[in-house]
């Protein structure tokens, strides 16, 4: 045992060169998650014919969709565990057949209590694939490139949640049924991809000391052309020590983790709050104000895909110049919230400037998923994703039943804009707060390795006058 020769995986990781590996990794990971954003929003765009076909309410309808955000933050939690107990890859495809197969029974749906229930149960599996996903792909990728691989699958998302219009509405002679089963169907087709081709996380494997065989596999995979061996002893140096612990709610809280978790939650509650009462109540806002259902479902695609432009604008900057340049999207989007729920502006000019909003909105969100996990290392990074996401949902939650309460109210539709300002404010002093912290941690990590390398080189001088003494 003494003879093993250590082979540390964060140095591979760090070191490494694109390879196909890793860019296939990514490329399925984005193609789950974009059915995981198809089948979690395309209920919105249905939402009249299923209003209409079961005879609800908007607030029957705003129940709705908060019990499908309630389920999210369920199994946020849940595949959170698990992803840290069994392992990402098991955990994701557990997680990608539960809501293949939840999404097909959405459409057999005959009353208002099977629709809360099985949208609940449908978004504990939507709610989980996302935190594994991100912890699954950081897990191979090296820190500069952490905020970009998650802005990726957030694109993913993204792309999901834009086709659903187009579909929706060629689905239509189908009826609202129809756009349930393909998303189940497809969901469950991917899955079988992810059988054949999702690794499990290096790093998950090498903390748990498990399948040896494996990390040996993954890592010329990812070192092509290096020699590696079941027999040798893997580490992840940047994390020693955690590996053997058992997960506890506090450990998001200690040391430099006391203020970046509050932080992150309060930005990621209000953001949420934001980002789903336009996911969950845009189309039908949009024509309240005076737009077909056409333009509304084609308006709310197209603001999607702007909001993926926004966070691929975002996810460089994240990595280079760190968590404080997302700050500038809440920053611009407080005074164009102000200006559509006040200023009297309708017809192509209000699309323009709804186009703008989701993006700055969706771009905001996928920035604060690509740190969502960053800050949290491996022997734990599902559990941190997965309790952000979580708590997220406490404003994914209220933000539907808040839309569908002030809507039902008799106040201008338009004044939901302006009174929602609030919540991109508070996103952007968390954010701002959250990369101060972020600096003086690197400031503080340079400061150590420098001392580090100082110490490392009076050694070797040492080393070396011992050397010369000896052999004088």
């Amino acid at each position: 045992m003494a003879d093993r020769h250590t082979t540390d995986i964060s140095g591979i990781i760090e070191n490494q060169k694109l390879t196909f590996f890793v860019t296939r990794l990514v490329l399925v990971s984005t193609l789950v998650t974009f059915f995981d954003g198809f089948d979690m929003n395309v209920i919105s765009l249905v939402a009249p014919e299923v209003s209409a076909a079961l005879h609800l309410d908007k607030l029957m309808m705003g129940n709705v969709f908060s019990a499908g955000l309630a389920g999210t933050m369920a199994g946020g939690f849940l595949f959170g565990y698990l992803g840290d107990r069994i392992g990402r890859r098991p955990s994701i495809i557990l997680a990608t057949i539960s809501f293949g197969v939840l999404t097909l029974a959405l459409a057999s749906a005959g009353s208002y209590r099977e629709l809360v229930t099985l949208r609940f149960f449908q978004g504990i599996g939507i709610g989980g694939l996302l935190p594994l996903a991100w912890a699954l792909n950081i897990d191979y990728v090296p820190r500069g490139y952490q905020s970009t691989v998650v802005t990726l699958l957030m694109l993913g998302y993204a792309l999901g949640d834009s086709f659903a219009g187009p579909l929706s509405i060629w689905f239509a002679p189908f009826g609202w049924q129809s756009v349930f089963i393909f998303g189940g169907c497809a969901a469950l087709a991917v899955t079988v991809l992810l059988i054949f081709l999702l690794p499990e996380s290096i790093k998950f494997l090498a903390n748990k000391q498990k399948r040896p065989d494996l990390i040996a596999r993954f890592a010329r995979r990812l070192a092509p052309g290096r020699r590696f061996d079941a027999s040798d002893r893997f580490v992840v140096s940047d994390e020693l020590g955690r590996s053997g612990k058992a997960f506890r709610i506090s450990a998001l809280f200690r040391y430099e983790l006391r203020w970046i978790t509050p932080l992150l939650w309060t930005a990621y509650i209000a953001g949420s709050i934001a980002i789903f009462l336009r996911v969950s109540w845009g189309p039908t806002i949009l024509q309240a104000i005076g737009f077909s259902r056409a333009t509304a479902a084609y308006a709310t695609s197209i603001s999607s895909l702007g909001g993926a432009l926004g966070g691929l604008l975002l996810m460089r900057f994240t990595d280079t110049r760190g968590v404080i340049s997302i700050a500038v999207f809440p920053v611009l989007t407080v005074p164009l919230l102000l200006t559509m729920g006040l200023a009297r502006i309708g017809g192509t000019p209000f699309l323009v400037m709804y186009f703008f909003l989701t993006m700055l909105i969706v771009g905001t969100h996928f920035g604060l998923h690509s740190i969502a996990g960053i800050f949290y290392p491996s022997g734990f990074r599902s559990n941190g994703a997965g309790w952000a996401a979580s708590v997220a949902k406490i404003g994914s939650v209220a933000g539907p039943v808040i839309g569908g309460v002030v809507l039902s109210t008799r106040l201008p539709v338009r004044i939901l804009f302006a009174l929602f300002a609030v919540f991109p404010f508070v996103v952007g002093v968390g954010v701002f707060l959250l990369g101060l912290v972020q600096r003086r941690l690197l400031s503080r990590d340079a400061t150590r390795r420098y001392a580090e390398l100082g110490r490392a080189a009076r050694l070797s001088e040492d080393s070396l006058s011992t050397l010369s003494s000896i052999r004088g």
